[in-house]
């Protein structure tokens, strides 16, 4: 079988166990978050941090409970990590240091999980399962709670209020993502991926020093770091590593737990407004971007260019024999247009043209089919976008499911999109102008550019993936990657929190002959273009430098 039918095929496989499960888990998600009804483990939760779940909230207070807890987490995970040292369960491992202590308590409460360190070299089983991979379960949960508030948002009139975060942060964690990446575990691990607490192991003497393996509860790690769109790695190989990621099996099946819940998300928010029509054209753009750049990824790795790549049959460099281009393209795009950031490659090794797609899939925003929650609500943020820009074509007031798109409206969704590109090429210009943080760089030229656009596109877009050849463990980067994830985490949030409460004390316009038929294949293709050419007109001048340099020049 020829590599390039091996990927098709594994394409075309994924493709169908998503179809078979968009269905019956968007369906139960939607009823997840419209029951009156609190499980007894949720009322026991509930009690303990004294909550009121059936309080409901208007969008200020719905923020203050996501600001609130977020920030709680983020100083619970710091302190956790700057006393490791001298707690048990540390395998040895002294604290980590101030500066690497904040990126990485903001990377997982952000849902980055960027890493700028080995994790099999820096933290113990006590850091990485009480903390980090608790994180992977929160921080996932938040960002589905805040697609849930806009998508009520959406389906609410006059009243202004969004539900309950706290009732939405717990339904969410024990009803969704607990038991689902109870699943995953039983799967990762029946493929071959470890599950234990075992401690360092010497297994050898390697280039006149002794070799170590670290042992680790990999598998319940990499199900919820891959359903919650995390990323991370519990080795510092990630799903290179055969500890993580085994099989071809087990990695088509991590590609899968990425893309389960976002693009089941749509048909949530399709029932959760009443039309699952929305739903599906909401799915049809997401679907069109994901297979669009995949289909680009593969071109571009399987192009035979040069004798050296030829004889490869690709380009091999970076990535595992046991996964082929094919499988690698495909992980590479849905971690790049996702919020995962999880790798099975060497993303540094691919060609110019093919960094510059996993560059462009996270300026999309990551929405195509997006993080968990992040990617619903980016999309939604896009369809008021398209839906003002149609209007002001045909010069009438824009109306998106039955609601009016004002100056309000439209005021909110811009600084939603202007946040994000304002981090990412403000701290890249920042970076390659001052004389400190280029000596990171391990590339001169358009590559060396690209290692730093990647390093805080992946930050402010809550990615978490790496070009690699970049020292991010610095002073420099590590407080400001830091900072491009905690305010491309939340400011967003901020907007469209807002937004959602604006909507919702909207009283509906009934449709007429004139309203824009956001159901239909036109609109999906309307968005599709105002996604390409909003992101295209932002960070055109930027992939030029970089990606785009590098790939005409090979």
């Amino acid at each position: 079988m020829s590599p390039v039918l091996a990927g098709v095929l594994q394409l075309l496989a994924l493709i169908a166990a998503l179809a078979l499960s968009y269905r019956p888990l968007g369906d139960y998600m939607a009823r997840v978050y419209s029951s009156k009804k609190h499980w007894a483990p949720e009322k026991w939760i509930y009690k303990a941090i004294g909550a009121n779940p059936s309080a409901e909230m208007r969008w200020p207070a719905y923020l203050r409970g996501v600001l609130a807890f977020s920030a709680v987490s983020v100083l619970f995970l710091y302190l956790l990590q700057r006393v490791q040292g001298g707690l048990p369960g540390s395998l040895g491992f002294a604290s980590i240091k101030p500066d690497q202590a904040f990126n990485t308590a903001v990377s997982f409460v952000s849902n980055t999980n960027w890493q700028s360190y080995a994790g099999e070299q820096a933290m113990g089983p006590l850091v990485q399962t009480g903390g980090l991979a608790v994180q992977n379960f929160l921080s996932a949960a938040v960002g589905m709670a805040v697609a849930v508030a806009l998508v009520r948002g959406f389906a609410r009139s006059r009243t202004g209020e969004l539900g309950n975060f706290w009732s939405d942060l717990v339904r969410g964690t024990v009803r969704i993502l607990l038991p689902l990446s109870a699943i995953g575990a039983v799967v990762l691990v029946a493929c071959g991926v470890i599950q234990n607490f075992s401690g360092i192991h010497e297994v050898g003497q390697f280039l006149g020093g002794q070799q170590q393996w670290n042992g680790g509860a990999a598998a319940s790690q990499d199900a919820i770091k891959q359903l919650g769109t995390n990323g991370g790695g519990y080795f510092n190989a990630n799903a290179a590593h055969p500890f993580e990621n085994p099989t071809p099996f087990s990695n088509l099946f991590q590609i899968f737990l990425m893309l389960l819940i976002p693009f089941s998300l749509t048909r949530t928010f399709g029932r959760m407004v009443g039309s699952v029509r929305q739903g599906y054209a909401i799915l049809a753009t997401m679907v069109t971007i994901w297979l669009g750049f995949t289909a680009l990824m593969m071109w571009t790795e399987f192009s035979h260019h040069g004798p050296a790549l030829q004889a490869a049959g690709g380009a091999m460099e970076g990535k595992e024999t046991r996964f082929g281009i094919g499988a690698s393209a495909i992980f590479s795009v849905a971690t790049t247009l996702t919020s995962t950031g999880t790798v099975n490659s060497f993303h540094s090794s691919y060609t110019g043209l093919g960094g510059g797609i996993q560059l462009l899939g996270m300026q999309l925003g990551e929405i195509a089919p997006g993080g968990v929650g992040s990617g619903l609500y980016g999309m939604l943020i896009m369809a008021i976008i398209a839906v003002f820009i149609a209007g002001l074509m045909v010069g009438r007031t824009p109306e998106y499911l039955g609601k009016k798109i004002g100056t309000r409206e439209i005021k909110f969704a811009a600084c939603y999109i202007l946040i994000t590109p304002t981090l990412v090429l403000g701290f890249t210009a920042l970076a390659m102008a001052l004389p400190t943080p280029v000596t990171s760089m391990s590339n001169g030229g358009a590559h060396g550019f690209s290692e730093v656009l990647y390093a805080y596109t992946s930050a402010g877009n809550n990615n978490g993936s790496a070009f690699a050849g970049l020292n991010a463990n610095t002073q420099w980067f590590n407080t400001t990657t830091g900072l491009a994830m905690l305010l491309g985490r939340f400011l967003p949030m901020v907007f469209v929190l807002a937004l959602a409460g604006s909507l919702s004390e909207q009283q509906p316009v009934p449709a007429t002959a004139g309203t824009l038929r956001t159901e239909k294949p036109l609109f999906t293709f309307l968005l599709v273009g105002t996604i390409i050419i909003v992101t295209g007109l932002t960070y055109f001048p930027a992939l030029a430098l970089g990606p785009l340099a590098e790939g005409l020049a090979s």
